[in-house]
């Protein structure tokens, strides 16, 4: 009932038809009810995703050989392809081992390097790892990556980047519809679209898994890092709050990780992780990432006490590598060194730059090491070639690496490979993997704080010249497995699947 007023402002009564309700209807009548919306919902879904299907292979673009046949193409999801990192390594050198191995597939690369052209992605690539692709790839550039940028979600990173992946995916998949799809940076939430709405085979190399148990203990043991704020380790309430959060980001990150059918992972301790939380060990498979080690290799290794006592730190400077950790270790060393000794040690830090937040950092490492009083003592290199890489590795006596349960390690091999004492920190790939024993002999040092790097840096530079060989040649022996060989071998055994039935005899 409704009362309203007309012109002589007397009340009206005013009757409206009863409301559809469930409970007007019998127990029966609601089931049949209930059972027509939910099929009418799984309808509507599946249209909606028939529809969008069809739409992106209509918009899709298409590759043609000689014979004006539909060639078979192979995606690599990977906006950060310029980046120079170890990622990039196992990008090129996946595309490079599929190229060699089907000529005739169309190798591409989604990538949001918008900046760079092809040549110049290219040409990077050979810089700043000798690769040289033997056919044609293609890129499919992308204008929307800054919805997986950090900086854009300064609360719920993990689930802002996550649903910015498919924002990108969208993009991704609209322009090409791929035989093949491989995300080889992480965006595990790109996979079930390409499954369900592009039709694709999936596959996905994991260099580190978006979520850990190591992250759920952090928070659930209320510990500060760079991926836990300290005002939210302070309270019970908001631990507890983002401790639920992060367990449901788990759950909808196993369900989208268990759609791809092939899963490669770079070492031992992302693949005990992505199987415990995507429990797919039947599709799980450790691949280690290639490393270029064959020119450090050819280098002779000579008695290092001519050598300048120099420390190399290299990687890209992210948070996650942990470089204040490097100055402050570094400092107390030299703080135990004698002051007319100092001059004698330096410390040089090199790694690419992907963009302004990464130069950010940098500026702040400068102004820490000021602030130390160790400036005068510690270098920066930015950008640099293979070339100066090299050149840095053989001139240095100690190469250093401190990131916090670090997936693998791509510099960690190089520098065993080069010929200097790894020093590196006592957790992920680096201590299960890379810095292990070789022939009952030690490869290098591990450490996991400020006071045992600086004691483990004083010790290295005590050992004799003979002591300090022999963890070298032990080091070099090692790392056969880690090798470019190795890693296109089973690379392609695993991709070999994914193909089969697409290619023509």
């Amino acid at each position: 009932m409704n009362y309203g007023c007309d012109s002589s402002n007397s009340c009206l009564k005013v009757s409206y038809p009863a409301v559809f309700s469930l409970q007007n209807l019998s127990k029966p009548e609601q089931t049949t009810a209930m059972i027509f919306f939910v099929f009418t919902l799984l309808f509507l879904v599946a249209a909606a995703v028939v529809f969008l299907r069809v739409f992106a292979k209509l918009r899709s673009k298409v590759f043609w050989d000689g014979d004006g046949r539909k060639k078979t193409t192979f995606a690599f999801f990977h906006p950060y392809c310029n980046a120079g990192g170890g990622g990039e390594r196992v990008l090129w050198v996946a595309i490079r081992s599929i190229q060699k191995r089907y000529p005739t597939v169309q190798c591409v690369i989604y990538s949001g390097d918008t900046d760079a052209s092809p040549d110049e992605i290219l040409g990077r690539a050979r810089q700043r790892f000798n690769i040289k692709l033997p056919g044609h790839v293609e890129f499919v550039f992308l204008r929307h990556r800054g919805w997986v940028e950090a900086v854009k979600y300064p609360y719920f990173t993990l689930l802002g980047q996550s649903l910015g992946s498919l924002v990108l995916a969208m993009e991704a998949l609209f322009s090409l519809v791929p035989d093949v799809y491989i995300d080889t940076m992480g965006y595990a939430f790109t996979l079930p679209l390409f499954r369900y709405l592009g039709g694709s085979k999936v596959a996905c190399y994991v260099h580190y898994p978006t979520i850990s148990t190591d992250m759920l203990g952090q928070v659930s043991q209320r510990v500060a890092a760079h991926n836990n704020a300290s005002f939210i380790s302070r309270s019970p309430v908001l631990s507890q709050a983002k401790l639920l959060y992060y367990r449901l980001f788990a759950f909808c990150y196993s369900l989208a990780g268990k759609c791809a059918s092939v899963i490669m992972v770079n070492s031992t301790w992302t693949y005990n992780h992505i199987t415990c939380l995507w429990n797919a060990v039947d599709r799980t498979h450790i691949v280690y990432p290639p490393c270029d080690v064959a020119e450090f290799l050819a280098a002779p290794l000579l008695d290092d006490e001519t050598k300048p006592r120099q420390i190399l730190s290299l990687g890209q400077f992210r948070p996650e590598k942990d470089h204040p950790l490097q100055l402050k270790a570094f400092h107390k060393f030299l703080s135990a060194v004698d002051s007319s000794r100092k001059s004698d040690f330096t410390l040089v830090l090199a790694g690419s730059c992907r963009h302004e937040e990464d130069q950010a950092r940098v500026r702040h490492l400068q102004q820490l090491a000021k602030e130390l009083g160790i400036d005068d003592r510690v270098k920066f290199r930015l950008n640099i070639s293979f070339e100066e890489l090299k050149k840095l590795l053989f001139e240095s006596m100690i190469s250093l690496h401190t990131m916090w349960n670090e997936h693998f390690g791509i510099c960690v091999v190089e520098g065993m490979a080069a010929g200097t004492v790894m020093l590196a920190h006592d957790s992920g790939g680096p201590k299960l993997d890379i810095v292990v024993q070789h022939g009952n002999k030690p490869t290098g040092f591990l450490a996991s704080d400020t006071d045992s790097y600086a004691a483990a840096m004083k010790t290295i530079f005590e050992m004799s010249s003979s002591e300090r060989l022999e963890i070298r040649l032990s080091a070099r022996e090692s790392i056969s497995r880690f090798s470019e060989e190795e890693f296109e071998t089973v690379f392609l055994m695993l991709c070999e699947p994914l193909l089969k039935n697409l290619l023509r005899s």
